[in-house]
């Protein structure tokens, strides 16, 4: 993880122009760290939490408030992928892996298929 983590500064110098103030920019590294945390669950309060913030404002700002274009985002970090993972002779293979949801009152409780099981599985709610 610590190499990943080392990546993630020349990633977020590739878009942090995209982000007119200083928080955003940030809140988006903070955000990208969370999300390469070894975080049991990755929600607004538990990347906050890993940031050091006392609550997931700034999360929440960043993601609902904050002007900034995803398409662009995604256009500067796909450039920064195919620098430097990119191979003529690569296959991309995509996993739609999921989790099992734990308890009985999670949301969207009901039959689904999860890729980590390899089968549908039944969830009830109580």
């Amino acid at each position: 993880m610590r190499k990943w983590a080392a990546g993630l500064g020349e990633v977020h110098e590739r878009f942090m122009h995209r982000f007119a103030r200083s928080e955003p920019r940030e809140s988006a590294l903070a955000y990208m760290r969370g999300l390469i945390a070894p975080l049991e669950r990755k929600n607004g309060w538990t990347l906050a939490e890993e940031a050091g913030h006392a609550a997931p404002d700034r999360m929440h700002r960043l993601l609902n408030r904050c002007d900034w274009n995803p398409d662009e985002v995604l256009g500067d970090v796909r450039d920064y992928v195919v620098e430097h993972l990119g191979d003529p002779e690569a296959v991309l293979i995509v996993d739609d892996t999921g989790f099992l949801k734990k308890g009985t009152r999670s949301a969207g409780v009901q039959r689904q298929y999860s890729g980590t099981a390899g089968a549908r599985i039944s969830i009830s709610a109580r």
